[in-house]
Formats: structure tokens, C-alpha cells, sequence
């Protein structure tokens, strides 16, 4: 740190002296310690009552002031900014939990519903139920993410829809009277029914509904909590056809527009290029992926290129991109706009209201309106005449998303997002003098060398940065995914999407084959190369689930090694190479029974046993093989009655159990306790009371994790039995 004459300032301790070096970087620690506070918040186990929020505000207030009263002192800036910003996440996550209605409780019956279509989804196709038997491989289909893969589209059902359905009213008994609900209810649509559904019109249907699932297991990803915080109120399947129940709706809806374009799109697009080709230009200028065979997707899935079927920031950036290199083109051509005009402005704005447009086009889903949001202040930026793409930048967008969904940051898309902008504008702020010297002096050769290593680092920074974030929510690897993003994202960015582009711009005129024919090239080249790669050796290795910790410490490790800039910042490596650590350093449970008491699993070495039968519940079986990465077996009893060191087991109702000197029984049937006296049971009613159970053997002690231990009473923690708060009509007036 130097004075004003220019002279080293030695007055100062040397942490102090480093800080102030680092003061203009110090305002990027705003979302981190907003992250902090939200994170404290959904870690409790109790919900903080309105005294304690009250004295959480009062503090950041206290910091604030502090701050504004010593502006320009280090210690307010940093122990009053980092105390603010804690307690200002942690208000604002109870303020978004506490605004939210309560999860209904939902018949556990077939059940008349009546309500307004809200939107209309287009779901992928299924394979029919005989293919979602076990492979004698130990996994389910043949597919270690319990997908099926290489099965030709034709033995996949047909694509289902989905309904969102907004104040609906069930028509039972049990329900009359009840006010509508005021969460949207999803419910899927038979496959033959023929009703042409948009959104705005009233509909009754008979459906099968089921509340959020709970965790499959103590710790695991939490439907309830991601319900709560979506609106959800629960899901549903058809059990009969959709019949109108009102009024047709007005044609010139914006949202039946929106999905009438959407409609036709997919139609002409899949005229010109049917098939898996089709499928992926549908998915990326649409946004739908119902038209592509689940054995397509699965490449894509495990050849690391999972992020090009999904509109988010990579697609709405090339659209952007576009948009605003023809504007610049267009302004080029005319003198006038060129001498006198901000071209570059202009450009902006253009590129920005076409992202928009984009983004309605395919949806408006939470990742693109995301994306979106961090668009339009890189185009604030570039009208400001700012950079672009900066990490002040993004400190900004990133606290405007924390505050808007403090719930977000919980998920997958935003924790990648995030994650891989940080380590874009990170990494090539480090890697620019090189970048430049290398660009530095004659041949084309350099120019086209630095191009190739600016794509080598993009697909190394934003892969790098979100690898273990992928551990974390999907329990897999691809080790090959740079090298196959080195080659698609080029082919995505410089020919398949500006072509869609150019497709929907030659709709209206009935041209769309000159742009659709070429962009099939493009996609099957892609395929290819998908398929290519997810065939290789260990291109999709499965890992345990990371711990909550173990991805703390990868996002706040990232954070330390990208916001600063002096030599410290290389302590982070610390964090990161813990948290790469983590998933093998925590206890795997031996046994796990399922929130409905019905299932159940051992771990036997590198096999996960199921009983009484795998295939019992599918979904619960496949997030306790992405948990624990192992492959999945039936579970031998002979006589429906088996022991595990101190834990007796029971499938079967006629089999006996032997509980001498036992530790707890585990039976899936009604048992007297008169047969096992002074042993702990778990059983149906154990997960009714307390949700999933993980059993931990320790020798000859035996330890019990519950969901509900795990989770504590929450506002979107249903209660016993996975029931929600009853709909009660409305009172009389006196």
C-alpha cells in the first residue's frame, strides 16, 4: 500500500495493508455472505419466530449504520458489511418461506378435479413398464443413471403433456365446499386423450394426486422444500379423459399464442428434419425435448453435453450474439447511422429485446428468465461503455437473483450458473496477458491459435468450476466432457443455432427448409459426436453424494480463488481439493428404508440389495443408487426372513424372525411386538411418524438417522403420514 507521495505505507498491519490493496474487490463478497445467510437460514432445524427475525433486522440495520457512520474505515467495511449481508440473507429467506401458502393436504384417493389450465407442458417419452425391470448388469435398464439407453425410438410411448392446473377445486364428498387451492396442481394427461389443451381454459378431470415426495432418504434432495418454494402443490396422474368445463378461450390470448407458436414450430421443424435431428433443433429453439428418443438424450447426458438440450446462458449468449452482430451489420451499411448513431448501443438493445423474445419462445423457464436477468446487465454494461463481462457484473446480478429467490441457491441450475460465470470471468481476467501476447505480432496462425485456446479455456474454466456441483445433484463424472464441448459448442454457437435462427426468421415466407436442411448437418454431426463419446471407457462414472459440507466448501473455495487477486487467493485450493474429497470421507449407511415403509436396502459391498423386489418403487430406488453409486440387486431372504449382523429383517408376513440378541428390526409387515421385546423396530409406522431411515452399523452398535431428525419442523416439512394443512371452507358471514 502506497501514500499519496507514492511511498510503501508501513504504518498499517500487513493483513491490513493487503485488504486495502484489495478494497475495490471487496464489494463481490456481497452475494457470498447474502449465500452465508441463506444457507444458515435453511440449515435449522426449527423455524425462527418473528422476535428473533425482528433482532436479525435490527442488526443488519446496526451494520449498515456502522458502515455509513465510518465509511471509509476497514474494519465497519468488512465486520459490518460481512454481519449485513449474513443478516440480510437470512431475513430475506424467511421472508420468501413465510409469504408462501401452505402445502394442501391431498387426497390420497382418485379424485374429481376441476381447474384452469395455467400452462401446458410437453413431456418426454417413456418406455413402457417392461423395460423398467432390473438388468441382470445390477442396473435398472441396463443404465447407471437407472435410464434405459439404446433402445430405438420407436418402443418409447408417446410424448405426454402435462397440465398445470391454477385454482383448482376437488369434486368429492370429502371436498365440498373447500376453496380452491392456491398452489398449482400438475397433473399428466393420458396419452390417448385427444383434447387440445392451451392454456386459460377450465378443465375437469379424474386423477390419482399425491402430495411432494419426501426424501428417499435422511439428507437427500427435498421435492417438499422445492414444492414450497415453486407454488407446487402436488402432482397427479389422469385416470380419465380431459373434459372442458367452460367457456372456449379468446384467441388472442398472449399465452395461447405463445403456445400455439410453440405448436407450430415443432410442426415445421419436424416436417423438414424428422427424427432424433428434429428432436434437438425443436429442443433448442423451442425448448421442448419431447420429440427426441430418450436414447439421444442419454448421450448427450453422459458425453457431458446434457447443457446444450437445456435453454439457459449458453443459448440465450450465441442468440444475443447474433442478434447483436446483425444489428452492428445493418447499422454498418447505411453512412449516416454510422457517423452520427451509438451504433454499438443500438446493437445492444437489439440483441437484448432479441434474447427476450427467445425466452418467451421457449418458455420463459426459471434458468433462461435467469440468464436473461444476467443478459441484460451485460447489455446495461456495453451501453454504459463498461465491460462486458465482469466480475463486478456478475457480484450484481448474482445478489439481484439471491434476493429474488433466496431459495435458488439451494438448486442445481443457479449453484451452475453461478459457478461457471465466476470461473469464465476469473479465469480469462488471469488469462488475458496471455491471451494478448499470444495474439501479439504477425501471422494468421496466431490469431487462429488464440480463438482455439480462448474455447479450450472457456470449456475448462466453466466445466472445471461446475464439475463437483454435478457430483453433488447427480451423482456422476464425465471425464470426457471438455474435449467433447471443445468440439459441439463451436458447431452449437458459429452454425446449428444461427441457423435455427435463420429458420425461424424464414417461417413466415415458408422458407425454413434452406436453414433447417444445413442446421440438420450440424445437429447429426453433434450426435455423433455424442454417441461417439458416451461409448468411450468411463465416460459416465458414478460417484456417492457429496455432503451439504463438501459443496460449501467447493462454492466458497471457488469464491476465495476468483474474487481475489493477490497471492492468497491460491488458499482456496484447499477448500476445493476437500471438497473433491468429501463424497468418499463421510459414512455411507448400511441399510435405508423408504419414506412409505414399503422398501427397503442394504448395502453388500458394491452392490445395493433391494427387497422384498426391485422395481417396488422406482424413483425412490433410483435416488439410493445415485446416493450411494452402487449397483442395484434383489435382496435374498429365504423365507421372506434374513440377519445383518445386529439387524433382524422381515419382508414377509408368514416368515418368522429371529431377534435374539438383536439390536432393532427392520420388517416391512405388521409384527406383534410381543415377537421382539426391548428391540427397537422400524417398520410403517416408523416411517409415517418420521419419514426415511438410514441405519449406520458401527460393530455392535447400531445408529438411526430419521428424514425427520434430519430435515426438523419446517414450514414445508409435511407432517406424519406426508400430510399437508387441510383446505378448510371459507367461514359463514355472521
Amino acid at each position: 500500500m502506497t501514500d499519496a507521495t507514492g511511498r510503501q505505507d508501513c504504518t498499517k498491519p500487513w493483513l491490513a495493508r493487503q485488504l486495502l490493496a484489495e478494497r475495490t474487490r471487496l464489494a463481490l463478497w456481497l452475494p457470498v455472505g447474502l449465500g452465508l445467510g441463506i444457507a444458515g437460514y435453511f440449515m435449522l432445524r426449527q423455524e425462527p419466530g418473528r422476535p428473533a427475525m425482528l433482532a436479525v433486522l435490527l442488526l443488519a440495520v446496526a451494520m449498515a449504520g456502522w458502515i455509513a457512520r465510518r465509511p471509509a474505515d476497514l474494519v465497519p467495511r468488512l465486520a459490518g458489511g460481512a454481519v449485513a449481508a449474513i443478516a440480510l440473507g437470512f431475513v430475506a429467506s424467511w421472508v420468501d418461506a413465510h409469504r408462501r401458502p401452505p402445502l394442501p393436504d391431498l387426497p390420497r384417493r382418485a379424485s374429481i378435479v376441476t381447474g384452469r389450465i395455467a400452462a401446458v407442458t410437453l413431456l418426454p417419452p417413456r418406455l413402457p413398464p417392461s423395460h423398467s425391470s432390473l438388468h441382470p448388469s445390477g442396473h435398472p435398464s441396463g443404465h447407471p443413471s437407472g435410464h434405459p439407453s439404446g433402445h430405438p425410438a420407436g418402443d418409447a410411448e408417446p410424448a405426454i403433456r402435462r397440465l398445470d392446473l391454477a385454482d383448482a377445486v376437488l369434486d368429492d364428498a370429502i371436498d365440498d365446499g373447500m376453496p380452491p387451492l392456491r398452489r398449482i396442481l400438475r397433473v399428466r394427461v393420458r396419452p390417448d386423450d385427444p383434447a387440445a389443451l392451451v392454456p386459460g381454459m377450465t378443465v375437469r378431470v379424474r386423477a390419482l394426486l399425491r402430495p411432494p415426495p419426501p426424501p428417499a432418504w435422511p439428507g437427500g434432495p427435498d421435492g417438499q422444500r422445492r414444492a414450497w418454494f415453486d407454488g407446487s402443490a402436488g402432482s397427479g396422474t389422469a385416470l380419465g379423459l380431459v373434459q372442458s368445463a367452460g367457456p372456449p378461450v379468446p384467441p388472442r390470448r398472449v399465452d395461447v399464442l405463445l403456445e400455439s407458436l410453440r405448436e407450430c414450430v415443432v410442426a415445421r421443424i419436424l416436417r423438414v428434419l424428422p427424427g432424433a435431428p428434429g428432436g434437438v433443433a425443436a429442443a433448442i429453439l423451442t425448448g421442448s425435448a419431447a420429440a427426441m428418443p430418450q436414447s439421444d438424450r442419454d448421450a448427450f447426458a453422459d458425453a457431458g453435453l446434457a447443457h446444450l438440450l437445456a435453454v439457459a446462458g449458453l443459448h440465450l449468449g450465441i442468440v444475443m450474439g447474433v442478434a447483436m452482430t446483425a444489428a452492428r451489420l445493418a447499422l454498418a451499411c447505411s453512412e449516416r447511422a454510422s457517423l452520427y448513431w451509438p451504433c454499438r448501443q443500438i446493437a445492444a438493445l437489439a440483441a437484448l429485446a432479441s434474447g427476450g423474445a427467445y425466452v418467451l419462445l421457449t418458455g420463459a423457464h426459471l434458468p433462461a428468465v435467469r440468464s436473461l436477468t444476467m443478459a441484460a446487465l451485460v447489455a446495461l454494461a456495453i451501453i454504459t461503455g463498461r465491460r462486458a463481462v465482469s466480475m463486478r457484473g456478475l457480484a450484481v446480478g448474482a445478489t439481484l437473483l439471491l434476493l429474488a429467490g433466496p431459495a435458488d441457491l439451494l438448486e442445481a441450475p443457479l449453484q451452475m450458473s453461478l459457478a461457471a460465470v465466476m470461473g469464465l470471468a476469473a479465469g480469462f481476467e488471469a488469462a488475458r496477458p496471455l491471451l494478448a501476447r499470444l495474439a501479439d505480432g504477425p501471422g494468421w496462425w496466431r490469431h487462429a491459435a488464440r480463438h482455439g485456446a480462448q474455447l479450450l479455456l472457456a470449456s475448462l474454466f466453466a466445466g472445471g468450476a461446475t464439475v463437483p456441483v454435478v457430483m453433488a445433484h447427480f451423482g456422476t463424472l464425465q471425464p470426457w466432457f471438455v474435449l467433447a464441448n471443445l468440439l459441439a459448442v463451436p458447431l452449437m454457437a458459429v452454425w446449428i443455432l444461427p441457423l435455427g435462427l435463420l429458420a425461424l426468421a424464414l417461417m413466415p415466407l415458408g422458407g425454413e427448409p434452406l436453414a433447417l436442411v444445413p442446421m440438420g448437418w450440424g445437429i447429426r454431426l453433434v450426435l455423433a459426436l455424442a454417441h461417439g463419446v458416451s461409448g468411450w471407457p468411463a465416460a459416465r462414472v458414478m460417484v456417492p453424494a457429496m455432503p451439504a459440507w463438501g459443496l460449501a466448501a467447493w462454492l466458497l473455495g471457488l469464491c476465495w480463488l476468483c474474487l481475489w487477486t493477490r497471492r492468497w487467493r491460491w488458499l482456496g485450493a484447499a477448500p476445493l481439493l476437500l471438497a473433491l474429497a468429501a463424497p468418499f470421507l463421510i459414512a455411507r449407511p448400511d441399510l435405508l428404508l423408504s419414506p412409505d415403509g414399503r422398501v427397503l436396502a442394504v448395502r453388500d459391498g458394491a452392490v445395493l440389495r433391494i427387497g422384498p423386489r426391485p422395481g417396488a418403487d422406482m424413483p425412490v430406488e433410483r435416488d439410493w443408487q445415485q446416493a450411494l453409486a452402487l449397483s442395484l440387486a434383489p435382496l435374498d431372504c429365504p423365507g421372506g426372513a434374513c440377519r445383518m449382523g445386529a439387524v433382524a429383517l422381515r419382508l414377509a408376513a408368514a416368515a418368522g424372525v429371529d431377534c435374539a440378541g438383536g439390536a432393532v428390526l427392520v420388517t416391512l409387515v405388521p409384527l406383534d411386538d410381543a415377537h421382539c421385546p426391548g428391540v427397537r423396530t422400524l417398520d410403517g409406522l416408523t416411517a409415517w411418524q418420521d419419514g426415511a431411515q438410514a441405519v449406520f452399523l458401527h460393530g455392535d452398535k447400531v445408529e438411526i438417522v430419521s428424514d425427520r431428525q434430519t430435515r426438523g419442523a419446517r414450514p414445508w416439512v409435511l407432517g406424519p403420514g406426508q400430510h399437508g394443512l387441510p383446505t378448510l371452507p371459507l367461514a359463514r358471514r355472521e
